[in-house]
C-alpha cells in the first residue's frame, strides 16, 4: 500500500497536534518501515513531537477491497465475559486485532453487585443483533462528544464497506392479551421502567446489575421493584422477584423488568404463551455484518466541535477512508513509556491527516491494545506499550482477517 507511505510522509510534515500552533513532527528511525502482516494488511509505527511531549503511534491499514480481507467482531464467546486481545485474536484466526468498546469494569457504587464486564454500546455479530446500548448515563468512558449518542457504532456492512451509524433496539413481548415493549437486549443496565431480554449469548454473569442506577446516574441505588420471567420455546417456564444468574440455555429467553416493566411482567404466569421479537434498527442503508460501540471524533473530514484538548491518554481509534474501503486502526503509547498519549482533539486531527473521512474512538487507557500475527512464526504479539506491561481483559474489539486460497482450499 504505497498510499500509506505517502500519507504518513505528509503527516510528518503537516500534522498539527498542538492546538493553535504548528507541531514539530519528527519521525523515529523506523518511520519508513512498513510491515506486511498479511495480504492487504500492513503495520507501521512512528513517533511525533507535540507540545506536551513525544507521541508513539501504531498504525494498521486494512484494504477491504482486497479479496479475502475483512474485519469482524473480536468476541470472547459471551457478552458478559472478557479476554485479552491477543488471546481472542489467536482463537479467531485474526492476523491483527485491536480492543473495542468501553465496558462495565467496576461496581464500586453498588456493594454486593458484581460487575458484568459487558460492553456499553450495541454490537452485531455475524449479521445478528448481539446486544443493545445502555442508557447514556449508564455508560462508562466519560461524557460523550457533542452530537454523539450512546447508540453510535462502527462496523462493516454486508457490502464489505466500513461505516458509522446508530443502532436502536426495537423489540416486543406479545401474549394473547397484550404487547409489551422491549427496551433492552443483553445489556448491563436497563432504562428506567423498562423490560430487557437476555439470551444464551449473555453468558453466566448475574443480571442484578441491570436494575441498578438510573438513565442519568450510573451510581444511583438499585431498584427494589424487579420481576423476571423465564421463557422457553415460547412459553413462560417460571418467574422470580429477583434477577438470576447462570447460563441461559439455547431456546430460552429471560425477560427482566424494573419498576413499570416489572409490574407489566407480573401478568405473565407459568404456562402463558409468549411471542418475542427484537432487532437493531440502523440509520445505515446497508445491514451490518459486524458492529460495536464507538464514538465519533471526525465526520466528513472535519473534526467534531467540543472535543477535549487537554487530557492526553493512550488512545484506540479507527478511521475510515476511500468510501469505507480502507480501515486505519490506531493505538498510541502512554503512561508506561516516554510517550504522552493524545487528547481527543489531537486524535481527530491525526485521523484526518491519515486521509480518513470519518473517525471514531473506543476504549483507551489501560485497555489500548494492538496486536498482530507474525507471518513467520504464527504467534500473535502486542505492538504498543501496555499499562503496567499487562493486557487488560476486554469484552470485544475489531479483528482483521486476510484469507487466501491455497490449492483450492482456504488458508491464511
Amino acid at each position: 500500500m504505497n498510499r500509506v507511505r505517502v500519507v504518513v510522509a505528509v503527516l510528518l510534515l503537516t500534522l498539527s497536534l498542538c492546538a493553535g500552533r504548528p507541531a514539530q513532527a519528527t519521525a523515529s528511525p523506523d518511520a519508513s518501515v512498513v510491515e506486511r502482516i498479511a495480504p492487504g494488511v500492513e503495520y507501521r509505527a512512528f513517533s511525533l513531537a507535540t507540545a506536551h511531549g513525544p507521541i508513539r503511534i501504531h498504525l494498521l491499514t486494512a484494504d477491504l477491497r482486497r479479496p479475502g480481507v475483512r474485519a469482524g467482531l473480536l468476541y470472547p464467546g459471551a457478552v458478559a465475559d472478557r479476554a485479552p486481545v491477543s488471546v481472542m485474536a489467536e482463537r479467531q484466526g485474526a492476523v491483527a486485532a485491536i480492543n473495542g468498546d468501553f465496558f462495565n469494569i467496576t461496581e464500586d457504587q453498588h456493594p454486593g453487585v458484581p460487575a458484568t464486564g459487558a460492553a456499553s454500546g450495541a454490537s452485531v455479530l455475524d449479521g445478528r443483533a448481539l446486544k443493545a446500548a445502555v442508557p447514556e448515563g449508564q455508560r462508562f468512558g466519560g461524557a460523550l462528544p457533542a452530537g454523539d449518542s450512546a447508540e453510535d457504532v462502527l462496523g462493516v456492512g454486508t457490502d464489505g464497506r466500513a461505516r458509522t451509524a446508530r443502532l436502536t433496539l426495537h423489540g416486543h413481548l406479545r401474549t394473547a392479551r397484550t404487547t409489551l415493549p422491549v427496551r433492552g437486549l443483553n445489556q448491563y443496565a436497563l432504562p428506567e421502567g423498562a423490560i430487557g431480554l437476555f439470551t444464551s449469548q449473555w453468558g453466566s454473569a448475574s443480571r442484578a446489575r441491570a436494575v441498578c442506577g438510573t438513565d442519568h446516574n450510573r451510581a444511583a441505588p438499585c431498584t427494589r421493584e424487579v420481576f423476571e420471567v423465564t421463557i422457553r420455546h415460547g412459553r413462560v417456564l417460571h418467574t422470580s422477584t429477583t434477577p438470576g444468574s447462570g447460563p441461559i440455555p439455547p431456546g430460552t429467553l429471560v425477560a427482566l423488568g424494573r419498576e413499570g416493566g416489572a409490574r407489566a411482567l407480573r401478568a405473565l404466569t407459568p404456562g402463558t404463551t409468549v411471542e418475542t421479537g427484537y432487532r437493531l434498527a440502523s440509520t445505515a442503508r446497508v445491514p451490518f455484518a459486524f458492529a460495536l460501540g464507538a464514538y465519533r471524533v471526525l465526520k466528513d473530514r472535519r473534526t467534531l466541535p467540543g472535543l477535549d484538548a487537554v487530557t492526553a491518554e493512550p488512545r484506540t481509534a479507527v478511521g475510515i477512508a476511500d468510501r469505507g474501503q480502507l480501515l486505519r486502526v490506531v493505538a498510541t503509547d502512554g503512561r508506561e513509556s516516554t510517550a504522552t498519549g493524545l487528547t481527543l482533539a489531537e486524535l481527530a486531527r491525526l485521523l484526518r491527516s491519515l486521509g480518513c473521512d470519518e473517525g471514531v474512538y473506543v476504549d483507551g487507557g489501560a485497555s489500548t491494545t494492538l496486536a498482530t500475527r507474525d507471518p513467520a512464526t504464527g504467534r500473535t504479539t502486542v505492538r504498543n506499550t501496555l499499562d503496567h506491561g499487562q493486557q487488560r481483559r476486554v469484552p470485544n474489539g475489531i479483528a482483521l482477517y486476510s484469507l487466501r486460497k491455497r490449492n483450492g482450499s482456504g488458508g491464511s
